[in-house]
């Protein structure tokens, strides 16, 4: 056979599908739009490892910090900055305080120059938050003039809410930590993170899950409008033309509609993309500019779905005879043959078997088995479904009038019904999988917090120099917060540089010291020595009365306070208990009248927020009333349990792309059904005709969608709980089901069905007219 030849027949069949009439364009439109659906979503997957390399390049770009212990020098090309990052309404708030101390400080990214005093450059979404009415609480929080905005370069995303505010007197409050002095942005000598191959595993597997549905779906597509292809092949062949090239001819239809759907797909993309910068899904965002597919990708997908389209439409055609005087499907089509079908699953399970324990080495963890063996597995879904649709609804026995139609429909056409809900089946083994997976390792990324969160919600940490009473007094008066519990961290120490041994000093009013300790009795100016802290042996040494402790002891070039206190002849005895943090602490508890002048300012200080929840927006009140006492007061919110940022992020991949993959099934779902009722129109105008009740015909498609997508989540179920198992073992975590997750993947599943069946009724509607049976 001919290049030529192929060439030629392939051509013929485009040009029949262009020049098809009405009925051609229609069915050539909704295999565009299947098939444009499938390649912008593979577009912009293709786009995503630029987008998240970007992202982390914009983020390396702008990092300010080098966390050296040495503080440069003041010169014409230093900078002071504070980080005073916080968070509204869920949102995180990247905030940075700055002092240039010379025209030559360097400027961030996207940042022509920096603020003066009492002014602010603010993000684009900052500045549209802080002039909308939902803004309000967090306006005051940020007592700045907007004095311009942070260019592309400088943010990570378009939604991202970041400021730089201008200050003075920042230098006094260097602390290496929260307060810098820096002369560049950028770390210069980056050093490459370590990679964990569970977090390998799950990217590798995420982006499979999420791809292989698209392919899925694109395969299905160019299936679309096969029952009336076949009348122009039987014209064909009265005409002389042979059956090979009548299914060339055909394949050439099919071709159309891939190209078409690159073209719809790529405006699809382009769309999507620039839609993409007003958009915020799972806090991730990013800009237009960032979603750019690897050109090697965009060119395979080009390739592939063109090549795709011809080969789908030989493979389906492959029983087919037809003749000149019409398509014989037989009345009893050959079954379909099992054993091939298992082939692709246990193959899988093949692949996969070598690396069974093997995913927590790096040395040891071969992607390539990996992700061929996920494959396998995900596809082997796709070559038993049909198998299993039709196995079943042969048996299924008589019932009312609507499920007879579905029934014998079903059977005359089985393949085309698990065509429909193959993606979807793909989709809920991949996610069910995935969720055993996140579920069986999420320990191993996930601490408990240490902090008890019945007792404090919130924890903010107050710089020296402020108050400690007056803090805690501000937080108490706070709109929302039930109690505020004051404390202050220090140390004492037998000498004044250099201690070998030191015992911890915690200090505040009676009330907060009852928190951390069962006190005798207590009143202002009282001292106490504490038992029964955790890991403390040296307090008794040190708790003589007369004994010269000091307090803000200097260590090394670290200069501190020095200052003396003579342990009291009247100090008293407390037993520690656990404070708000779970912790005994141990050493001494002064109220505030007993801490010497001069040491005062050197003390930590943290206040306890206990919080009620039923107040709106409460957190939000707290945290501007932390920017009241300071501009680096740092309030923290408090949770019972902390994952791993890395892990973090890559679930919500999973959840973002899972949006993405649900709506292309709907999509493409509805696109689907509709070209399937198109081409059922006549005979549904006779049923109607002929006094069916319309009731009947709506519930009829409704059993056809329900009985294929509840073999189709069965076997997903099935799939996808052997597949999670397979690779918990490969983490070398033990195997548990988490039924919850399951149960709501196959539930989303379902409703997706649902949703796109009740979606197609009115058009189903408007076909069920006898009019339907008109003819020109």
């Amino acid at each position: 056979m001919s290049v030529r030849q192929w060439s030629r027949d392939l051509a013929m069949g485009v040009r029949f599908a262009v020049a098809g009439g009405r009925e051609g364009w229609v069915r050539m439109l909704l295999t565009g739009v299947g098939v444009g659906l499938g390649v912008a979503l593979l577009l912009l997957t293709t786009a995503v490892p630029n987008a998240l390399k970007v992202r982390h390049e914009r983020e390396e770009a702008r990092l300010d910090y080098t966390y050296s212990s040495k503080t440069l020098s003041k010169a014409d090309d230093t900078l002071v900055i504070a980080d005073i990052d916080s968070t509204f309404r869920g949102s995180e708030l990247r905030g940075r305080l700055v002092e240039p101390e010379g025209p030559h400080a360097p400027l961030p990214p996207g940042v022509e120059r920096y603020p003066a005093t009492g002014e602010m450059v603010v993000s684009p979404a900052l500045k549209s938050l802080l002039a909308s009415d939902s803004g309000k609480l967090l306006r005051q929080r940020l007592p700045y003039r907007i004095a311009g905005t942070i260019g592309e370069t400088g943010l990570v995303g378009s939604q991202e809410l970041t400021y730089y505010a201008g200050v003075k007197g920042l230098a006094a409050e260097i602390n290496h930590s929260q307060v810098d002095r820096i002369d560049h942005y950028g770390d210069p000598n980056p050093t490459p993170d370590e990679t964990d191959p569970v977090l390998v595993l799950l990217t590798l597997v995420v982006f499979i899950v999420l791809l292989t549905p698209v392919a899925v779906f694109i395969a299905a597509a160019v299936r679309f409008g096969g029952e009336r292809r076949d009348r122009r092949l039987a014209a064909l062949r009265l005409v002389g033309s042979d059956s090979r090239m009548t299914r060339r001819i055909a394949a050439g239809e099919a071709l159309a509609g891939s190209l078409l759907g690159l073209v719809l797909g790529t405006v699809f993309f382009l769309i999507g993309r620039d839609a993409a910068g007003s958009v915020e899904l799972m806090d991730i965002s990013v800009f237009p500019s960032y979603l750019n597919p690897s050109p090697l990708l965009a060119v395979l997908v080009a390739v592939a779905v063109p090549a795709a389209a011809v080969a789908v439409t030989l493979f389906a055609m492959r029983g087919v005879v037809i003749e000149p005087l019409g398509v014989i499907r037989t009345a009893r089509p050959a079954r379909r043959r099992l054993w091939w079908r298992l082939l692709l699953p246990l193959a899988g399970l093949g692949m996969l078997y070598p690396m069974i324990g093997k995913g927590r080495t790096h040395g040891d963890f071969n992607q390539y088995l990996v992700a061929g063996g996920v494959l396998l597995l995900l596809i082997g879904v796709t070559a038993l479904l049909p198998w299993v649709v039709e196995t079943v609804v042969a048996r299924l026995g008589s019932g009312g009038v609507a499920w007879q139609l579905a029934v014998r429909r079903l059977q005359l056409s089985s393949g085309t019904a698990a065509r429909l809900v193959n993606g979807i089946a793909v989709a809920v083994a991949g996610a069910i999988a995935l969720q055993m997976l996140f579920s069986g390792v999420d320990n191993a990324y996930t601490k408990q917090s240490k902090n008890d969160v019945s007792r404090a919600q919130m924890e903010v940490s107050v710089p020296s120099g402020v108050r400690l009473t007056a803090a805690g007094e501000k937080f108490a008066g706070t709109k929302g917060v039930l109690k505020a519990t004051a404390l202050a961290s220090g140390e004492l120490s037998t000498t004044r540089k250099d201690p070998e041994t030191s015992s911890q000093l915690t200090v505040g009013d009676c009330a907060a010291l009852r928190e951390v300790a069962t006190l005798p009795s207590c009143r202002d100016g009282d001292t106490f020595v504490v038992r029964g802290g955790e890991g403390d042996s040296d307090t008794p040494k040190f708790a003589h009365p007369g004994r010269t402790l000091y307090l803000d002891p200097t260590y090394s070039d670290d200069r501190g306070a020095e200052a003396a206190w003579t342990v009291p002849r009247n100090i008293k005895q407390a037993q520690s208990v656990k404070d708000p943090t779970n912790v005994r602490r141990g050493g001494f508890l002064m109220t505030t009248g007993a801490v010497p002048a001069r040491a005062a300012a050197t003390l930590y200080a943290r206040v306890y927020l206990s919080l009620d929840e039923s107040v709106p927006d409460v957190k939000e009140y707290a945290r501007n009333t932390a920017a009241e006492i300071s501009p680096t007061a740092d309030a923290m919110e408090w949770s019972a349990n902390e994952q791993t940022k890395q892990f973090t992020s890559i679930r919500t991949g999973l959840l973002v792309g899972a949006a993405c993959v649900l709506a292309l099934i709907g999509a493409s779902l509805l696109v689907s059904q509709l070209e399937q009722l198109r081409e059922r129109r006549k005979l549904l105008s006779a049923l109607v005709a002929f006094g069916t009740r319309r009731r009947t015909l709506s519930l009829s498609v409704l059993w056809q969608t329900a009985v294929p997508i509840a073999l189709g989540l069965l076997l997903a179920s099935t799939v996808g709980l052997t597949l999670g198992a397979v690779l918990l073992r490969m983490t070398a975590t033990p195997v548990r089901v988490d039924w919850a997750s399951v149960l709501s993947m196959t539930g989303v599943g379902a409703a997706v069905v649902l949703t796109v069946t009740l979606l197609s009724l009115p058009p189903l509607l408007r076909l069920m007219r006898p009019e339907g049976l008109r003819t020109e």
